[in-house]
C-alpha cells in the first residue's frame, strides 16, 4: 500500500461526508490520533480495521486499498450500453450503465454476456394486442431452471419483469418500437433477441 495515497483518500472521503478526524475515530473505537496519522501518510490502516473503514466512508476496499477511486467517463445516457448482472447464490438482479464493480453475497459478479436466441428452448412468440406486446416463451419454469427475467431496452428506457419458478412465462407491456429484448435463463444466461416490430409474430 501507498501510506501517502491511502491517507489522501481517507482524508477526502471524511471530508465528503463532513466528519472531523474524532467523528471518523469513535466510530471505529480507535484514537484520532491514529487517523491523524493515516491522513499525513505516516502509516496506513491495519487490515483488522479496513472492513469497518471502508464501510463508514462508503468506497470498496480494494479502492481503499490502492487510495485510488478512478471514476468512469461521464454516462452519456444511452440505456442500450446497459449491463446486467445476476447473483448465482441469491438470484438478485442488478443493472449498470456504465462501467462498475459490483458484489453480492460475498462474490464479485461478472458481466452477464447476451447470446442469441438460436435454439427452440429460447425462442419467444410475439402477438400484437391493440397497443401491446403478449411475448410467451415455451420454457421450463421450475425452481432450479427459468426464465428470471425479461428486459425491453430503447435508447433512453429500460422495462424491467421479473418472473418466479411454478408461474407461465408469459407477460404483456406496452409497445416500444427500436427496442431490443432479453431473457436470461437461470441455467444457461442471458439471450438476446432481434428487435420486436409491427407485425412480428415470432421472433428468434
Amino acid at each position: 500500500m501507498d501510506c501517502n495515497k491511502v491517507g489522501g483518500l481517507i482524508l477526502r472521503l471524511r471530508k465528503e461526508k463532513d466528519m472531523t478526524q474524532k467523528d471518523l475515530a469513535d466510530l471505529m473505537n480507535i484514537s484520532d490520533k491514529t487517523i491523524s496519522k493515516w491522513e499525513r501518510g505516516l502509516g496506513c490502516p491495519d487490515v483488522s480495521l479496513l472492513g469497518e473503514l471502508s464501510k463508514i466512508l462508503g468506497v470498496n476496499m480494494e479502492k481503499l486499498l490502492t487510495g485510488e477511486l478512478n471514476p468512469n467517463e461521464q454516462d452519456r445516457g444511452n440505456m442500450k450500453q446497459i449491463k446486467f448482472y445476476a447473483c448465482p447464490s441469491c438470484g438478485n438482479v442488478m443493472t449498470s450503465t456504465g462501467a462498475t464493480s459490483i458484489s453480492c453475497c460475498g462474490r464479485l459478479l461478472k458481466e452477464l454476456l447476451p447470446m442469441p436466441a438460436e435454439n427452440d428452448e429460447h425462442k419467444i412468440t410475439v402477438e400484437e394486442i391493440e397497443d401491446d406486446y403478449y411475448i410467451t416463451i415455451q420454457h421450463e419454469m421450475s425452481r432450479d431452471h427459468h426464465i428470471s427475467f425479461v428486459a425491453y431496452i430503447s435508447y433512453d428506457r429500460l422495462l424491467f419483469m421479473k418472473l418466479y419458478p411454478e408461474q407461465n412465462a408469459e407477460l404483456r407491456f406496452p409497445q416500444m418500437h427500436g427496442g431490443t429484448l432479453y431473457t436470461y435463463c437461470t441455467r444457461h444466461g442471458l439471450w438476446k433477441h432481434e428487435k420486436l416490430r409491427k407485425g412480428t409474430r415470432r421472433v428468434t
